[in-house]
């Protein structure tokens, strides 16, 4: 997974935008202005920060060594994800979605719903 790929596929998300409110290295992409994923663009391989439910982010911290508590995150809602060919694509693209889903499931009634439409 390269930063087009990953920025194609978070796009195409309902209401999803990006953009760089902490400087040119880091990609934010957001959804109800609350945060999905970043992405570190001068790191390499690339690493992305991912928000995941607590217990799963452990899980998924003890069964690979490319996911680390999230780098300047609360390290219990949010993973940093070392993308390094260790971990399957269509995991990495699962993980991504449920980050996208648990921010939208945050957000108010109405921005969740009309989301959820889209």
């Amino acid at each position: 997974m390269n930063i087009e790929f990953l920025r194609e596929y978070c796009l195409k998300k309902p209401e999803a935008a990006d953009s760089f409110p902490f400087g040119k290295d880091t990609l934010v992409f957001k959804v109800g202005g609350k945060i999905f994923l970043l992405a570190g663009l001068d790191e390499v391989p690339l690493r992305i920060n991912l928000k995941c439910n607590p217990e799963k982010a452990i899980e998924l911290r003890e069964q690979y060594e490319a996911v680390l508590p999230g780098y300047h995150m609360n390290k219990n809602h949010w993973n940093t994800v070392i993308i390094d060919g260790t971990i399957p694509h269509r995991e990495l693209l699962e993980w991504i979605d449920d980050s996208y889903l648990l921010v939208v499931n945050s957000l108010k009634r109405a921005d969740k719903e009309r989301i959820k439409k889209s």
